[in-house]
C-alpha cells in the first residue's frame, strides 16, 4: 500500500510541475548581441550570429536568459514571441512558443 501511494504522489508532483509554468513576452536574440538590438532585432544578424556559433537567448526587457534547449527558439529567431515555460536562476526551459 505504501508503494502505491508514494507511486501516485510522484506521478502527481509532474503534473503540479507544470501548473508552475510562466508565461513571459521577449525577444529571440543571439549571445553575441544580446540585447543590443532592442525593439529594432535584425532577424538576419541573429541568424548570422547563431550560425556562426553564438547561442539563441530570450531578451525580456534588458535581462537575458539562456534557453535550455536551443533547438525550440530556431524558427523564432529575431521575432518578438511569447515563451510557456519554466526560469531557473538565468535559463529557461521552453514548453511552447509562439509569435
Amino acid at each position: 500500500m505504501k508503494k502505491v501511494l508514494l507511486a501516485a504522489a510522484f506521478v502527481l508532483s509532474f503534473s503540479a510541475a507544470s501548473a508552475f509554468a510562466e508565461e513571459w513576452t521577449g525577444v529571440i536574440s543571439d549571445s553575441k548581441c544580446g540585447a543590443k538590438h532592442g525593439t529594432d532585432m535584425n532577424a538576419k544578424c541573429v541568424a548570422a550570429c547563431v550560425k556562426g556559433g553564438a547561442a539563441p537567448v530570450f531578451v525580456v526587457g534588458d535581462k537575458i536568459y539562456k534557453i535550455a534547449d536551443p533547438a525550440k527558439a530556431m524558427d523564432h529567431l529575431g521575432h518578438k514571441v511569447t515563451i510557456t515555460g519554466t526560469m531557473a536562476d538565468d535559463t529557461v526551459t521552453i514548453e511552447d512558443i509562439k509569435m
